[in-house]
């Protein structure tokens, strides 16, 4: 059976959207969209001394933010410098920043020069899946000769990528056409990001919806045991 998920491009994401790429056999980053301002396509949190912090990749955008979000380009070409030295002030303390720090701080080095935002997401997410041992496929929208908009497309592009079973966020649940997927034959099921347990983290109080980057420089290697589809020692949490 093969699993597919599909869902726009993020800057450094959380933890969820990791767990969401490991429990599939394919991830497409549906990035033929429309950009959405205020999201997570361009911006994550980190952990401060003074609370949670805002990291956002200013984009130039046209006047209707009609844009796709693969036609959406970096503004400042000196984020990623800006970024680097924010996010390593903030983690530097970090019991594995020191154990990341060289990776990142090149990943950073490899974005600074590409203009486009779905580019950047998607080098930093090959980084990060390395990292955690996540060795689902990655894959663009604009691979599949897809058709029709909302469900019908995500059917559609389920249909190019010969999947068995679709897994949705839970968000789907409010605007998935369950119907269609029955009538291409797709199995729909919707993850669940509730239950994840706490880690050390910097800066109380914990704060489960920050980037992925404060779970790898808090707790290193074991990252996978706080997380819920990843085989640990103990187990799957999952």
């Amino acid at each position: 059976m093969k699993r597919v998920a599909i869902l726009q491009s993020c800057y450094i994401p959380w933890k969820g959207y990791f767990d969401l790429i490991n429990s599939v056999d394919e991830f497409i980053l549906y990035d033929d969209c429309q950009y959405t301002r205020q999201d997570w396509r361009n911006r994550n949190r980190i952990k401060t001394p003074n609370g949670t912090r805002w990291l956002t990749i200013p984009v130039t955008i046209d006047g209707l933010y009609e844009q796709r979000l693969d036609e959406t380009v970096v503004a400042d070409p000196d984020w990623s410098s800006r970024h680097w030295d924010i996010v390593a002030q903030a983690y530097r303390k970090a019991p594995f920043f020191a154990t990341y720090r060289d990776e990142i701080e090149a990943a950073y080095g490899r974005c600074a020069s590409e203009p486009r935002l779905s580019a950047i997401n998607r080098a930093f997410l090959e980084t990060l899946c390395r990292l955690l041992g996540v060795e689902t496929k990655l894959s663009w929208s604009t691979d599949y000769a897809a058709s029709g908009s909302r469900t019908e497309r995500v059917v559609s592009l389920c249909v190019h990528a010969h999947a068995d079973l679709y897994l949705s966020g839970p968000r789907g649940r409010s605007y998935i056409d369950a119907s269609l997927f029955e009538q291409a034959g797709v199995e729909l099921t919707y993850f669940d990001y509730d239950g994840y347990p706490e880690y050390p983290q910097l800066y109380p109080p914990f704060e489960h919806t920050v980037t992925v980057l404060d779970l790898l420089f808090s707790v290193g290697p074991d990252a996978p045991s706080f997380m819920k589809t990843f085989t640990t020692a103990a187990g799957p949490r999952a």
